[in-house]
């Protein structure tokens, strides 16, 4: 039988050991699974408590089952679950005497969402919303997925080639009636209108698109200088924990620390770099250069220099050197004052610049309020964005391409421009997850987790 034809099951809540766990099973043997272990089948979408047994009639866990006969279930076929308790002892019974029906096997990462999408339960945009839920850290994340999980981009494109198949269909009407007179004319007529309209749309989605993609990904901030100067101090301050040593010796930080943050639910991660200056250690040389790296590919860096001291600019541009030695530009650079509790500076602070005391926490509150404002212009608007990822954006610039081209070949031949029209259709096909995708659902579902 083939891997697609078997019926799969998986632990599709969190991690043993819980307080209840979901176990799920989608294919043609589900409802053997069920009767088998539950003794009987239960009235499809409605909870019953069952007494778990496994093959030799043993009694597994008291559960409650639930059963939904395809093709009205998550996945399209028949579906059971099992919500056991949690305990890796009942899990381990559970999930091995159900493998030993036959036709059943562990499901693969994404496979429950892969057999939705392939029985049109969803499409391609849903499914990717799906998965950026599921990894979603801030609430803007989440409602970001929720808005594709909800078909937001996947109905408006479906709406879209729904129109240029019709548009085609009237330049292509025209084509088999080119020959009675004025027949063609009226039918172009519409299909041109219809054609600019498609396009107008189009073009504004994609020219309205800000940061939605960056707001899966969040914003890059590094946090470097010299070293002893306080980094890993401000870093744990942003943290609110330990996440990095701090030490009065210079060089303690030798390799990059990350920290994932929400500031008002913008994604942020920070990083902590090594101390940059020259070394013969190969360790801290290694950490230098790594550091110098990953500041330079930063969206924000902000530069800790002590209270006093000045500002070397040298060290600045250094952060990023491309293979010929030439700097290469990286992203703002803020300079933060640290230890101000510690005096040393007569003169006030230059505009532009922050007083921190990593150490007391002052400073702190505005230097968080600067990051979360900087995160707001950033990120821009995206409560309307349709597009969140990058397949998404250059297949609807793929099928703009082609409609501007129609548009322009009309007066040289309705079959280019027909043509043209078709490549849009088959762009946006494309973008749903319906003709020719099989070489990016592999990438897409592998990264969901084993149960959904």
């Amino acid at each position: 039988m083939h891997p697609r034809d078997q019926t799969i099951f998986a632990l599709s809540s969190g991690r043993a050991p819980s307080a209840i766990a979901v176990v799920r099973v989608s294919g043609s043997q589900a409802v053997r699974v069920l009767t088998r272990l539950a003794g009987r089948q239960p009235a499809p979408r409605q909870a019953s408590r069952r007494l778990l047994r496994d093959g030799a009639g043993q009694p597994i866990d008291d559960a409650v089952v639930l059963w939904f006969p395809g093709p009205a279930s998550a996945t399209g076929e028949d579906v059971a679950e099992f919500h056991v308790h949690g305990g890796r002892a009942v899990l381990a019974a559970l999930l091995a005497d159900i493998s030993t029906i036959p036709n059943t096997r562990a499901a693969e990462p994404g496979e429950f969402t892969r057999r939705a999408f392939e029985n049109g339960k969803l499409d391609l945009t849903e499914a990717e919303g799906l998965d950026d839920l599921i990894h979603a850290d801030t609430d803007r994340q989440r409602r970001q997925a929720l808005r594709q999980l909800q078909g937001l981009l996947g109905d408006r494109a479906r709406d879209w080639r729904e129109r240029i198949i019709e548009a085609s269909a009237l330049i292509e009407a025209g084509i088999d009636f080119s020959d009675e007179g004025d027949v063609p004319a009226e039918l172009m007529a519409p299909a041109v209108r219809a054609i600019q309209a498609l396009y107008d749309e189009i073009s504004k989605v994609l020219a309205a698109q800000g940061q939605a993609e960056r707001l899966r990904d969040g914003l890059v901030v590094a946090i470097a200088g010299e070293p002893n100067v306080g980094k890993s101090t401000l870093i744990n301050q942003l943290a609110r924990r330990d996440v990095a040593i701090v030490s009065p010796h210079a060089g303690t930080t030798r390799d990059v620390i990350e920290v994932q943050l929400d500031l008002d639910g913008y994604p942020v991660t920070v990083i902590d770099t090594a101390g940059i200056r020259e070394t013969n250690d190969p360790v801290e040389q290694e950490g230098v250069r790594r550091a110098r790296a990953r500041a330079g590919d930063a969206d924000l860096v902000l530069w800790l220099v002590e209270g006093g001291q000045a500002v070397d600019p040298e060290a600045m541009r250094s952060l990023r050197r491309s293979g010929d030695g030439a700097v290469s530009p990286g992203g703002l650079v803020w300079i933060v004052r640290n230890k101000i509790d510690l005096g040393g500076r007569e003169d006030p602070v230059p505009p532009g610049e922050f007083p921190i005391s990593a150490s007391r926490g002052d400073g702190i509150p505005e230097l968080v309020e600067a990051l979360v404002m900087f995160a707001a212009n950033f990120f821009g608007t995206t409560e309307g964005a349709l597009v969140t990822r990058a397949r998404q954006r250059d297949l609807l610039r793929q099928a703009s391409d082609s409609l501007r081209r129609s548009l322009e070949l009309v007066e040289e031949g309705e079959e280019l421009a027909a043509e043209e029209l078709r490549a849009a259709a088959y762009s946006l096909g494309r973008l749903l997850g319906r003709v020719d995708v099989e070489d990016v659902l592999g990438a897409i579902f592998q990264k969901f987790c084993i149960g959904k």
